[in-house]
């Protein structure tokens, strides 16, 4: 199992909830409203870089490995614009899962 943490631009949510439904025994998404401080590049040769806030969309996915790959394509293929700040993407690996109303564990669990 793994965890996908995927920071996207909040007008792309709809267009990658909808193709990630698509993919057969996705587990389910949590979906959060979050606020980050990120480095900007500076648009001036020779300025510095500074940070700014700005409000994206995090998705949280445990799935099975052999929907991990589909899973991150679809994310790259609906979420990207082509412009900074499209967002990013990270895995981790995920050693457990346990359902608390049934004590179901691993992959039942999700």
């Amino acid at each position: 199992m793994h965890e996908i943490k995927a920071i996207i631009r909040s007008d792309r949510l709809d267009r990658v909830i909808d193709a990630l439904r698509q993919i057969p025994d996705l587990p389910g998404i949590t979906v959060s409203t979050v606020t980050g401080f990120g480095r900007r590049s500076a648009s001036v040769a020779g300025a510095r870089a500074e940070f700014g806030e700005v409000t994206m969309t995090k998705l949280e996915i445990v799935l099975p490995d052999a929907i991990l790959t589909e899973a991150l394509a679809t994310i790259r293929r609906t979420a990207s614009t082509g412009h900074a700040g499209d967002g990013k993407v990270f895995v981790l690996p995920v050693e457990q899962a346990m359902k608390i109303r049934s004590d179901e564990s691993g992959l039942d669990a999700l």
